[in-house]
């Protein structure tokens, strides 16, 4: 039987999800969205055909699924607010909002509930997600494969073994959409000062990473072998790479993904307690 899944909170990766869910076959009346915004609701009532609720726990009132998309700060008052009904109705509990554990989720439930925490990311809105996900002991197997099923409607996801490690996954995946735009806009930028008009620029530095993940995701090989592939002795591509070493490339990547995974673990101390 397909799950009816409540989605407190209609931002854009709610409505990235949704979008996806039916996409994959899943019926809009089985799907309830509630937000605080009349309009961000409405549209989404429109758009979609699914159902609306002003309240949160009308929402979840019918849930075997309540997807918690909502921003951190806002949780926790939220999740205490829906405390009765989540243990009256005991749905599959799944988060998407950075920094918050499965351990403050538990305490503000009151409630020993199947709990599970996902960082996806913005790829997301157009079905190219990478969601890194944990569940909790208290999760079945079968409720692990719901949400599962659920997170594939927007792309790729991969079980972690640990909360821990989705420190990482925040600071790979989660926030890696950026790093890639800031090389794209550095890429652009560079080949406009070497003559090119920009639109020309974008364009090839747009397809050319394209390119590149689809020939890395395809291909037998790991990035490292695929880049010695390309890079002839002597040639264009070894002067350019020498310089991105001799700047310490390698170096900054870590540094700047070792912070990322820092600021996550910070925010869980901030937004959850711990």
């Amino acid at each position: 039987m397909t799950p009816h899944i409540a989605f407190i909170g209609g931002g854009n990766m709610g409505r990235a999800i949704i979008g996806g869910l039916l996409k994959r076959g899943q019926s809009p009346q089985g799907i309830t969205v509630s937000d605080p915004v009349t309009a961000t609701r409405a549209a989404l009532v429109q758009e979609f055909g699914i159902i609306g609720a002003a309240d949160n726990n009308r929402a979840v009132a019918n849930a075997d699924i309540v997807v918690l998309a909502v921003k951190p700060q806002q949780m926790a008052a939220i999740v205490r607010a829906l405390a009765p009904m989540l243990a009256e109705r005991r749905p599959v509990v799944l988060s998407i909002a950075a920094g918050i554990t499965t351990a403050s989720i538990a305490q503000w439930c009151g409630a020993s509930l199947p709990l599970v925490r996902a960082m996806p990311n913005t790829p997301a809105l157009v079905g190219r997600a990478a969601t890194g996900v944990f569940a909790t002991a208290a999760t079945s197997v079968s409720a692990r494969e719901q949400v599962a099923e659920l997170l594939r409607a927007i792309g790729f996801v991969v079980w972690v073994e640990s909360e821990e490690q989705l420190d990482a996954v925040t600071a790979l995946s989660g926030s890696g959409p950026a790093y890639f735009f800031l090389l794209l806009e550095c890429l652009e930028a560079a080949a406009v000062r070497l003559g090119l008009p920009v639109a020309t620029a974008r364009q090839l530095a747009l397809e050319t990473a394209a390119g590149a993940a689809e020939l890395a995701l395809q291909s037998p090989y790991d990035p490292a072998t695929l880049r010695v592939q390309v890079t002839s002795k002597g040639g264009t591509t070894e002067r350019a790479l020498a310089v991105f070493e001799t700047g310490g490339f390698a170096d900054l990547v870590q540094q700047a993904l070792g912070a990322a995974a820092r600021r996550a673990h910070e925010l869980s101390v901030e937004f959850g307690g711990g």
